[in-house]
């Protein structure tokens, strides 16, 4: 009995194994704000203004066994891990925690940006925001009326287990789709993730606008038409009185059409580079994410809101990866019997204001007042 119990007690002698935080004193002491924004996407006081804001979340008590991970460490181990897309267990070595504390931690930090920062950065603006917002898009586009652009971008996942099929699109891999409505300065004011892959972009988003209560109601007039404030798509999406795509080009398309989808093509780019830069700052985005499909979804919000914190705090962007966005190879869908008057007759005004305005900017040139 004796020796039954000497060997359950050195079973059990080692139950936690002695890890170290030498390499984490060792960056804090020694990085420069270059080296932080390289590899944690922000320089460190905007780092320790994130630990502060998840603190009251992420703080554990002490206990009479071991002392918790500290914030400060457990906020690190997470943001490397969307930062890098690097395996839990070299995660684990750098940071000196177990492997299972390791994925924890990051499910517990990725949980807490989504309930405390997501109301705070990403959010529907404000009626003064709205006003900045257009005018944004009006200064640097001449795009008059525009809220937002709106476009989608796919997550490669590994299989689910659940309904595969929904998650295969044509390029041979499984995915979920982000998509987003972001504002003249590359920020997110709105996202939807998790729908399967094959699903068609326009039906993610499409039931929320047609509400009418996603952008204010007041309107603009333009060559006799009363235009909304709209959102810019491509050409995946419906035609609507709150959402314009480009003419169809082809044989028919006039002069005045091209002129007009060149202007809403440039406008466009804010949003496929604010997906860029997202899928650059954060990698786990990039490369195939092998967490479970139910963790990917918020793993992907909290990059978004991470996303926007970065660009609040005026953090640089460093563009050496810069990642070009593909277009998208959603499935067709007919748009014509959604695609209402009201939106042709919008799109149509506008099209005769930027070619007013072209030929404006043509006679003046021409006298020498420009």
């Amino acid at each position: 009995m004796l020796l039954l119990y000497k060997d359950v007690c050195r079973f059990y002698v080692i139950w936690a194994y002695p890890r170290t935080y030498e390499w984490w004193s060792y960056i804090n002491n020694t990085w420069t704000n270059r080296e932080w924004l390289q590899n944690f996407r922000m320089q460190r006081c905007t780092f320790l203004m994130l630990c502060d804001t998840l603190r009251p979340w992420l703080t554990c008590q002490n206990t009479t066994y071991r002392k918790p991970v500290p914030v400060e460490v457990r906020v690190a181990i997470c943001i490397w891990r969307l930062a890098t897309n690097l395996e839990y267990r070299s995660i684990s070595h750098l940071f000196g925690v177990g492997l299972t504390t390791c994925s924890i931690i990051t499910q517990e930090v990725v949980t807490a940006i989504n309930m405390i920062m997501t109301p705070q950065y990403i959010k529907t603006p404000s009626l003064a925001e709205f006003r900045i917002i257009v005018q944004g898009f009006r200064d640097k586009w001449r795009f008059p009326q525009v809220a937002g652009c709106i476009d989608g971008t796919h997550i490669n996942i590994k299989a689910p287990p659940n309904m595969p099929a929904d998650y295969y699109i044509r390029k041979g891999n499984y995915s979920i789709i982000l998509q987003g409505v972001v504002d003249n300065k590359l920020m997110f004011w709105d996202i939807n993730v998790g729908q399967p892959g094959k699903i068609h972009d326009a039906r993610v988003f499409f039931e929320r606008g047609s509400s009418d209560t996603l952008l204010p109601t007041w309107t603009e007039t333009f060559a006799g038409v009363d235009v909304p404030l709209v959102l810019l798509g491509d050409s995946t999406y419906p035609l609507s009185h709150w959402l314009m795509k480009p003419y169809p080009e082809g044989r028919g398309v006039t002069p005045e059409q091209i002129q007009f989808n060149h202007h809403l093509s440039q406008a466009r780019t804010t949003v496929e580079r604010a997906f860029g830069h997202l899928k650059v700052r954060w990698r786990c985005l990039l490369k195939q994410c092998e967490a479970h499909i139910t963790l990917i979804s918020r793993i992907a919000s909290a990059c978004c809101v991470l996303h926007n914190y970065c660009e609040v705090h005026n953090e640089e962007f460093l563009p050496r990866d810069v990642v070009q966005e593909e277009e998208q190879e959603n499935e067709d869908v007919e748009h014509r019997g959604q695609e209402h008057a009201q939106g042709n007759d919008i799109r149509d005004a506008l099209c005769r204001y930027f070619c007013r305005n072209l030929n404006q900017m043509y006679f003046y040139r021409v006298m020498g007042l420009c």
